[in-house]
């Protein structure tokens, strides 16, 4: 069965297309075909990178709508240097990363009509992600027809997190609105989960994880009986840890403080919160941890309070999720930074030492990749996964089709 992947955002968008034919529940394949589309690379123009095995193909064309760069990106699929099937009516589905499914969706669905008014419903919870969602799936109507699609939410794996996590202490009515923590990352913590089992010879349901997914984007998950029972991430993506250019939870008072002073808008405080905090704000240096780590370096006061932040955070939210979990069998980092940042992760795991949670500094140094870098003796296991978000939407096709 060949498979295409949509993993769409507002700045980018990410394709893949896989060829499933055996035992799923083996490690994940490598994709026959991977397309990534910049949208801002250059004001006008779209940054187009496509790989094969045997191909890359890298170039920047003009941008009249979105429909026609995805149009010519699937294009590249069965013509040209890059294709790897003869025409379109070979790929048997086609999946979707939706950000929102709202209390609706509580896993993943055959997109139809019904589903589709959803998604644009829920655009007032996700305003820079589910319209282009939409865009993807309308445009592989458009271009493939009549090919079954499936949305694959990234707020799933949450919607049955217990009440007295996923409720917020507001009014009671809130509840009524649909006011609630919806949690992200989804599918990655999904997918961590299930690998972490892999890696571990364990059952998941009789695991105790916190999946630490740690980019641009930064969210906590703790994981029992092989579901989410708890996460940092809120009603939106910007509650929980700091991030890359997202503040985390701050008091609520403080908004109050600044919507009264006579310059501030909600449209401006949305863009400070989102846009001009987290480790961007703190350090004034940039959202990307590794430029933040070099300025750190280079004696600069900011960056290192934007660091110390960071790991204050970080280990504030992996403490308060130990005792919902009632202990700890592994910790487990993935994303952009726990999978390449090993001063990030000692960082973390130094302040659960009086828990019996040792890393090895060899194994941690030594980019790992799926492996457990915890010390034979360490009473908790510390895994580096590799987080594959479009695999985890692959095998959500696989099972539906």
């Amino acid at each position: 069965m060949k498979i295409l992947v949509l993993n769409a955002g507002s700045s980018s968008q990410k394709s893949c297309l896989y060829e499933i034919t055996g035992d799923v529940s083996k490690e994940p394949t490598h994709p026959l075909w991977e397309a990534k589309v910049d949208w801002t690379h250059r004001q006008g123009m779209a940054q187009i990178e496509v790989k094969t095995a045997n191909c890359e193909l890298l170039e920047e064309i003009p941008v009249d709508s979105r429909q026609q760069i995805m149009a010519h990106v699937l294009d590249t699929l069965w013509q040209g240097s890059q294709k790897v099937i003869s025409q379109p009516s070979e790929i048997d589905v086609v999946g979707h990363r939706v950000v929102h499914g709202g209390e609706k969706y509580h896993e993943s669905v055959v997109i139809t009509e019904e589903v589709k008014n959803a998604i644009a419903d829920l655009a007032t919870l996700a305003p820079e992600h589910n319209p282009v969602n939409l865009e993807g799936i309308e445009a592989i109507e458009e271009h493939l027809g009549a090919v079954t699609q499936v949305a694959v939410f990234d707020t799933a794996f949450h919607a049955r997190m217990p009440d007295a996590a996923a409720i917020y202490p507001g009014p009671y009515e809130w509840v009524d609105q649909g006011i609630r923590r919806y949690g992200f990352h989804g599918i990655s913590h999904q997918y961590c989960a299930g690998r972490a089992a892999q890696i571990l010879g364990k059952d998941l349901a009789s695991l105790r994880l916190i999946n630490c997914h740690l980019g641009n984007g930064c969210s906590l998950a703790a994981i029992q009986n092989g579901r989410s029972i708890d996460t940092t991430m809120g009603f939106t993506p910007l509650d929980g840890l700091m991030m890359g250019s997202r503040s985390g939870a701050v008091d609520p008072s403080i908004l109050i403080h600044l919507l009264r002073q006579s310059d501030y808008t909600a449209d401006k405080l949305n863009n400070v919160l989102n846009r001009a905090s987290g480790l961007r704000g703190i350090s004034g240096i940039s959202n990307d941890m590794r430029e933040v780590k070099r300025a750190m370096s280079e004696g600069n006061s900011r960056a290192q309070l934007a660091w110390d932040m960071f790991i204050h955070r970080l280990r504030f939210y992996i403490g308060a999720m130990i005792p919902s979990l009632g202990g700890l069998d592994a910790l487990v980092f993935t994303a952009g930074i726990g999978e390449n940042d090993l001063d990030v992760r000692a960082a973390a795991c130094e302040a659960f030492a009086f828990l019996g949670l040792k890393i090895d500094p060899e194994k941690n140094r030594h980019k790992p990749v799926d492996i457990d870098i915890a010390t034979p003796d360490s009473t908790v296991r510390v895994l580096v996964i590799h987080t594959q978000e479009d695999w985890a939407i692959a095998l959500e096709c696989w099972r539906l089709h």
